[in-house]
């Protein structure tokens, strides 16, 4: 017994030694095979290290004002430029960026865990379960994304709680068709109908058989769910029914003083503006690479 117990000790070791190695193996294969994919996973790395550290970063406060400084070009002190209060750009898209990070990553979150539930419970069983939940999800992307959200944000007010959770829904419960789609594919594999031979229960078979294997398009949702989460925040804020001031946000920022004074200060509207578009372009193709290299039917090609 002793011997015994001495020799697992060994493999455990070797098992927690080898976790680092595997994530290297990983990010070298992501930098050398998909290049595009890799880059954008380093543009989305360095938003999101702003985003969390604007406070330190920032060379400005985010509403400090400059009258001295009004629609002043980019420049060594400001590389933004500034806007009509004199505020620097930079500044503000910096600390923007932490409510596009916060509302992109959490309405990902919680959209990806309810398109997961949503659609394997509904394409595994199939039958009358899979006949109600679809008729709900039917009925649920009939109504207007825009108008619920701007419901919401007139009957509950703006706000990150508001607009997070009411995202997570519309793009949950839309992209839980997706994912069952995926899953009715799964559920017909030899390997399913092996488990459910042998005994192994439902949830048994789900958690170990049937979500692995929709991973990848659980990847591709998650990611998407990002860019489209920023792209919706920045919309209702360039409506201004986003994230009240005085915080800014890249929406606002277009909306506000980005239109007005556009033609005095075109830089009013493309700094705000070229960081939406980059971090969203980032996490979009470091979805598809990260999709192509989880998933076990593309593993073998490039």
């Amino acid at each position: 017994m002793k011997t015994q117990a001495i020799s697992v000790q060994p493999q455990a070791a070797s098992k927690a030694a080898s976790r680092p190695n595997a994530c290297w193996r990983f990010l070298s294969k992501l930098f050398r095979e998909k290049r595009l994919g890799a880059i954008g996973a380093v543009v989305a790395v360095v938003f999101l290290f702003v985003g969390l550290f604007a406070d330190v970063l920032a060379p400005y406060g985010m509403n400090e004002v400059d009258m001295g400084a009004r629609l002043q070009a980019p420049s060594w002190a400001h590389p933004f430029g500034t806007d009509n209060l004199g505020r620097d750009l930079l500044s503000r898209c910096m600390y923007g960026a932490q409510i596009s990070v916060i509302i992109g990553l959490t309405v990902a979150a919680i959209s990806t865990v309810i398109s997961a539930l949503i659609g394997i419970i509904s394409g595994y069983f199939g039958g009358k379960v899979d006949l109600v939940i679809q008729r709900f999800v039917d009925a649920w992307m009939s109504f207007p994304g825009l108008v619920m959200l701007i419901v919401v944000a007139s009957v509950f007010g703006a706000g990150i709680t508001q607009i997070v959770f009411t995202l997570g829904l519309l793009i949950g419960i839309g992209g839980s068709r997706i994912v069952r789609s995926a899953v009715v594919s799964v559920r017909e594999d030899m390997y399913i109908h092996a488990a459910k031979s042998i005994g192994a229960s439902a949830p048994r078979i789900l958690w170990r058989h049937v979500l692995p294997n929709v991973i990848p398009p659980l990847i591709v949702l998650f990611t998407s769910s990002v860019g489209t989460a920023i792209l919706a925040e920045s919309g209702l804020s360039f409506l201004g029914l986003g994230v009240p001031p005085p915080h800014p946000t890249w929406g606002g920022m277009l909306s506000g003083n980005g239109r007005t004074y556009m033609l005095q200060g075109p830089w009013l509207a493309l700094a705000p503006g070229i960081c939406l578009t980059l971090v969203v372009y980032a996490i979009n193709v470091f979805g598809d690479a990260l999709r192509d290299m989880l998933d076990p039917r593309m593993r073998g090609s490039r």
